[in-house]
């Protein structure tokens, strides 16, 4: 267990540097944090330019459900918080089963505090503005980590914050899935965890360990146990690598673990009984789709479709999974040399090293893919079972965004190394002297020798090295496509008669995860002022395993196969009774259909199932309180 000592802001023998006791390391000028800071927000403004240009009528190009969904999210945040609703659960979308908030990705820990601004605001631009903000708040919490614990340089520090922030992984989850881009917790959760082995400290250590770790399940579950599984691995490699420190620190470390799963555990008991025990749960994916989901090995050299070097075809070649490697072949060689140097002087560079191969051969999934080919070769996941507790829902791909965060932190200890290259031995950072009882921070042989002052070229050299393997991956602005705003009838609250309370409206098509993206944000940009059936989340089928939106009624398969044919079917006396029984089922008291490219057909098919329509506003209205009773 590696110890982090405050007063050396560096992570002990992370970084060999020498010893002198007479002096302390320079305090770091707040301008240079500041300055760190301030690039991060810029380029997270740049990422999100193409949202701010029409912020109310644009949604990704790439993920236009899942960016409509997370504008859904702030919408619900703000409506619990208004009506002091238990957020854990809503019957704003399906209706009337509702949906389980912690059985799906909800984002409470964001959507909640930020609730007043957007009541103020809105969730279109809510959404914008949390997604760049996240990206930057990622980025300098790495900046903090690195700089105070790992590298002596601000502009390595500055270089790894800014790839763990924004790099080709976290930016292709930008694009729509902004739970992934919510990374800001998790260096500081690290740092937690490496502090746990101080000597009297571990009950401070564990009671904030415990509470970063409860906040960060209300943000991003998968990535809280990616970040567990990669601590793990980190100390175990500590461990071997230093079995003597290792033992003095098991005490302190194991009592500080305690109580951080302990406060963990005693502050989400309840939100983790009621995702897996509460209405609306359900035990793993239908069929374990998620396993198949593995990291095709040519995406590790390929340039990502949303950097400047990205080629947006690229994708079908390779196969439409998910880009969280794509690191470009100048960073992957770029990697390869540097860890090959580094290795043998540093601890840091040696369990960056076991990171990048576990996880890299853990993500390949249960089949090898080269190039969007299925190999012969098994791959790891094929040995695991679909209903494992825990990776039940875990695509193999991700695993890799630890890769990505093990080379952003590699980044920083390139940069770090060369900004040392040529200095005499006197211009060196140093460190004062380990405290009683405590490891060194260096160990005999593991410290570079002085590099003689006629090598000085090797800093510009390792410095144009970094910039030539990370020029190719700056990110584009995300792409953004128009979306056709609510209708009148909507927005101005002309739907208000139709609707008592207790009683739904029905949205024509019926939102769905393939359909109906337009008429779920009806719901998101009134407040959730009205539930609607049907919906974008994960729920549970008859046998209890999550499938994604809800079980299709007959009237809505209907509805979805005429939009498909764009042609009405011969319609029977059944399809006209099943219709009134899904209605009620429904508890509809109003029937709407606006503007849609299927229009005419969708209101020829609803009109001969429950009769004809009138014109309201801009949209067509059936009121079916005397239908259903």
């Amino acid at each position: 267990m590696p110890v982090v000592d405050p007063s050396l802001n560096s992570v002990t023998d992370a970084v060999p540097v020498e010893v002198e006791p007479t002096r302390r390391p320079p305090r770091r000028p707040v301008r240079a944090d500041l300055l760190a800071l301030g690039a991060y927000v810029v380029l997270g403004v740049f990422v999100c330019l193409n949202y701010w240009g029409d912020v109310q009528g644009r949604v990704s190009s790439h993920l236009p459900t899942d960016h409509s969904w997370f504008e859904w999210l702030f919408a619900h945040g703000a409506y619990s918080v208004r009506h002091l609703e238990n957020p854990l659960f809503t019957a704003r979308q399906n209706a009337p089963d509702g949906v389980n908030m912690m059985a799906n990705t909800s984002l409470l820990g964001v959507t909640l505090p930020l609730s007043p601004l957007t009541m103020l605001l809105g969730p279109q631009v809510m959404y914008a503005l949390y997604l760049g903000g996240a990206l930057a708040a990622t980025a300098g919490t790495s900046y903090w980590m690195l700089s105070r614990y790992l590298v002596r340089s601000r502009a390595a520090a500055f270089v790894g914050g800014a790839f763990l922030g924004f790099a080709p992984g976290i930016i292709h989850h930008a694009n729509g899935q902004p739970n992934f881009v919510s990374n800001f917790l998790l260096p500081l959760i690290v740092v937690r965890v490496l502090r746990l082995g101080e000597p009297g400290r571990w009950r401070r250590n564990g009671l904030v360990l415990g509470a970063l770790v409860a906040y960060q399940i209300f943000i991003n579950e998968e990535m809280l146990l990616l970040t567990a599984l990669a601590c793990l691995v980190v100390v175990l490699a500590y461990a071997v690598q230093r079995p003597r420190a290792a033992r003095a620190e098991a005490g302190p470390f194991a009592a500080g673990l305690g109580v951080a799963g302990g406060l963990a555990l005693l502050l989400a008991a309840y939100p983790i009984w009621f995702q897996f025990n509460g209405p609306q749960s359900y035990r793993g994916l239908q069929g374990g789709v998620f396993h198949n989901w593995g990291e095709d090995l040519v995406a590790f050299v390929t340039f990502a479709r949303d950097t400047w070097a990205g080629d947006p075809a690229v994708e079908k070649t390779i196969g439409m999974t998910e880009q969280n490697t794509w690191f470009g072949w100048p960073l992957v060689l770029l990697s390869v040399v540097a860890l090959v140097l580094l290795v043998r002087r540093s601890l840091a560079a040696r369990i960056v090293a076991v990171l990048i191969v576990v996880f890299t051969v853990a993500a390949i999934g249960p089949v090898v893919r080269f190039n969007g080919v299925e190999t012969d070769v098994r791959g790891p996941w094929s040995y695991v079972p679909d209903d494992l507790p825990l990776v039940e829902m875990m695509m193999p791909t991700r695993l890799t965004l630890v890769v990505a965060a093990a080379v952003g932190v590699l980044l920083a200890l390139i940069w770090d190394a060369a900004s040392r290259q040529g200095r005499p031995v006197t211009d060196r950072a140093r460190v004062p002297a380990p405290r009683a009882g405590e490891p060194t921070s260096t160990t005999p042989g593991e410290a570079p020798a002085p590099l003689a002052s006629g090598r000085r070229w090797l800093r510009p050299v390792g410095y144009a090295a970094v910039a030539l393997a990370l020029l190719p991956l700056f990110p584009r602005p995300l792409p953004a496509q128009p979306v056709d705003p609510p209708p009148h009838f909507i927005t101005a609250g002309g739907w208000r008669p139709y609707v008592p309370a207790g009683r739904t409206l029905v949205p024509v098509p019926i939102p769905s995860n393939v359909h109906g993206l337009p008429t779920l944000r009806w719901n998101a940009l009134t407040g959730q002022q009205f539930p609607v059936p049907g919906g974008y989340f994960i729920g549970p089928n008859e046998v209890g395993e999550g499938v994604f939106g809800a079980p299709n009624r007959p009237t809505s398969s209907l509805i979805y196969s005429t939009m498909d044919a764009g042609a009405v079917p011969a319609l029977t006396d059944e399809n006209r009774r099943q219709a009134v029984e899904d209605l009620r089922f429904w508890r509809a008291s109003v029937v709407v259909l606006g503007a849609h490219p299927r229009e005419a057909v969708l209101r020829e098919l609803v009109t001969a199932l429950i009769g004809p329509p009138q014109r309201v506003d801009d949209v067509w209205v059936w009121d079916v309180r005397a239908l259903v009773g």
